[in-house]
């Protein structure tokens, strides 16, 4: 029994790292595009690599506006945020 239990943890620790978006599988955002956030979380930011404002969740949106600059991109983040900021560009769905 304690075997095929493992096999089952093991199995589905396998299936959940699957089905977890990774960079590779994320894209980056299309300049007037409301996209998906596909990361987990997602900071919202004063500037590129700035102060911390919010955090986007899986499934929330974001309003791809531009521009870009040093891997974010700026826009409009909607939800609890509801405001423009910049976030880290290529995790979107």
């Amino acid at each position: 029994m304690r075997i095929a239990r493992g096999t089952a943890v093991a199995a589905l620790v396998a299936a959940t790292l699957v089905a977890t978006p990774t960079a590779a599988q994320a894209a980056n955002g299309r300049i007037g595009v409301r996209e998906t956030v596909c990361a987990e979380t997602l900071f919202v930011r004063t500037q590129p690599i700035g102060a911390w404002m919010g955090t986007l969740h899986r499934g929330q949106t974001f309003l791809v506006e531009g521009p870009r600059s040093a891997g974010y991109v700026y826009g409009f983040a909607y939800g609890h945020i509801n405001r423009r900021g910049w976030v880290q560009d290529g995790w979107f769905c």
